[in-house]
């Protein structure tokens, strides 16, 4: 544990701040049991480990959401990602996460023009563009937006990343990293949820959002798909000004979602508004595998023609065909009925996870039963999400991240829709996208590229075979064969054999001590202390050392 926090050392001023924070609410034993606390105290940072009294009223899960926010935007994007995780946290944790805005007090524009003129190859925005509003029009923790028009008089907007936030969010997941993996060495139980993947996932997903060209690439794919579609606007890209810290973007000046009574002014239709926005983003999950991943108010507008313009592509999710099938065959399987079918994608989504697939049956065939008599228009998408993943809680499985992305995705989607049109149903939305589905799946096209694929590996095996027999068999006779046997938890085992060896060893050298110091008391002459054969004396003391040793990792392993 002492190795893994050493090489924090150069982020201690952040990792002082991160510690003092998790303290004042509540997280003083987190912070002892990782020993990071006395790695800070040790380098002459004190830390004061006093719980704050305002924080004592607060549940866990709203000290944790403002935890969060105090320590800063990397912090606040891990907890609107894990806002997502309807798989590991109950409704209460989702809901308060759910309150995490990136919103953050606005920089000076003076301090971005550098960054501005480095991605205009040095030329003044100024001259590049005309009516630029040095006024942010959005702040968030990575990225202002400003607005313009370029020369030929078209709106844009100018979304600039904020100057050294790179720097202090990959300090962030160092430190991040770091701290996962104690957590699975001090919390063993933690390990089933996977807290180093989650930051893996989440470190790739910032790292993502920090490249603002990344962002312009979706936004091009997305507006190709959409491209023939009038119910959908999706914001072009001006490649002329876009890089890595800054993206150049069509304005769009409609009514922001939250604006429901605006809309109502502007002669909308909601009803026609919910269902543009639901088959817009049913068709990027189901058809496209490509989606909006945060299609929350602020970032649709409504426009004329009860058009529906989506932006912030910072945050998308990918379904591969195979995920996309097991979301179809979820639905068939509530639809007819088919325990054994939903039990599958279940068992497929979760992986590896250890399950008790007899109770697990058993709470799936209650579950179908509760759907059985149900038309998929009449199901609602947030309830039966909501039940599964209290399913997939209660059995402590782990589903994939693009899975809770998903899931994320569709509750929000459902939610926006409800707030358009009460009678909103996102089943009769999303079923003739399953048809679709499945449609595609078994269209003579699609049957015959998966024909010609398995026609494809089976050659591919028989003509290697009699070259991979023959390297087997060669490699026999040279004795060069090895087997690998990877089996759960071994090394974990190993590891506890070897501290009981130790253990021993250590137990053995020590009474053999006592026995050597015992003969060497009685013998006289030599080196004294405190009137004692000096040898002996040393014998005894290094033996009750031992014995203590022995005592103290006994008792730390009857803790872990």
């Amino acid at each position: 544990m002492l190795l893994e926090t050493i090489s924090l050392v150069r982020d201690l001023p952040r990792l002082h701040e991160i510690s003092s924070v998790l303290i004042r609410y509540g997280g003083g034993d987190l912070v002892r049991r990782l020993g990071v606390g006395g790695l800070l105290e040790r380098a002459g940072r004190v830390l004061y480990w006093k719980e704050s009294v305002e924080m004592e009223h607060l549940d866990p899960a709203q000290r944790f959401r403002q935890a969060l926010e105090e320590l800063g935007p990397t912090f606040i994007k891990l907890g609107q990602i894990l806002a997502t995780r309807v798989d590991l946290f109950s409704p209460n944790w989702i809901a308060e996460l759910e309150k995490l805005q990136s919103n953050a007090p606005a920089l000076p524009f003076e301090r971005l023009l550098p960054q501005i003129k480095a991605a205009l190859k040095g030329l003044d925005p100024h001259a590049v563009f005309d009516n630029l509003n040095t006024t942010p029009r959005a702040s968030a923790s990575i990225a202002q937006v400003y607005e313009a028009n370029l020369k030929d008089g078209t709106p844009i907007i100018i979304k600039v990343r904020r100057p050294g936030i790179e720097a202090m969010i990959e300090a962030d997941l160092r430190i991040m990293s770091h701290i996962a993996r104690l957590v699975e060495v001090e919390f063993p139980e933690s390990r089933r949820y996977q807290p180093r993947q989650v930051v893996q996932q989440f470190a790739k997903s910032l790292r993502r959002e920090l490249d603002l060209a990344a962002e312009a690439r979706s936004i091009q794919r997305f507006g190709e798909k959409f491209a023939a579609d009038e119910t959908v606007l999706i914001p072009k890209v001006y490649w002329d000004y876009t890089s890595h810290s800054m993206n150049v973007q069509q304005r769009i000046d409609g009514i922001p979602g939250n604006k429901l009574l605006d809309a109502d002014a502007a002669g909308l239709d909601r009803k026609q508004l919910a269902d543009n926005g639901a088959n817009a983003v049913l068709r990027m999950i189901l058809l496209h595998g490509h989606f909006h991943a945060d299609p929350h108010p602020g970032n649709v507008f409504y426009m004329p023609g009860n058009r529906i313009a989506l932006v912030d592509f910072g945050m998308t999710g990918m379904l591969t065909h195979e995920r996309r099938n097991q979301i179809a065959d979820l639905l068939i399987s509530i639809l007819t009925k088919d325990e054994m079918g939903l039990l599958d994608v279940l068992l497929e989504w979760t992986g590896d996870s250890v399950v008790n697939e007899t109770k697990l049956a058993s709470d799936v065939i209650e579950f179908v039963f509760n759907y059985s008599s149900v038309h998929l228009k009449d199901i609602s998408f947030g309830n039966l999400i909501l039940e599964l993943t209290a399913m997939i809680r209660e059995h402590h499985l782990v589903m994939p991240s693009d899975l809770t992305l998903l899931f994320k995705t569709l509750i929000t989607l459902e939610g926006m829709g409800r707030q358009l049109d009460p009678e909103f149903d996102m089943g009769a939305h999303a079923e003739p996208f399953v048809k679709e589905v499945l449609r595609l799946r078994y269209s003579p096209e699609a049957v015959m590229k998966r024909g010609a694929h398995s026609v494809k590996d089976m050659f591919s095996v028989l003509t290697g075979l009699p070259r991979d027999l023959a390297k087997f068999f060669k490699e026999l006779r040279r004795g060069r064969v090895r087997i690998d046997i990877d089996v759960k938890r071994l090394e974990r085992f190993g590891q506890q054999i070897d501290r009981t060896t130790n253990r021993l060893t250590i137990g053995i050298m020590t009474a053999s001590l006592v026995i050597g110091s015992s003969i060497v008391m009685t013998i006289q002459g030599g080196p004294k202390i405190f009137g004692m054969p000096f040898l002996g004396f040393l014998g005894f003391l290094i033996a009750v050392v031992n014995s203590l040793w022995i005592v103290f990792s006994i008792w730390r392993a009857g803790k872990e």
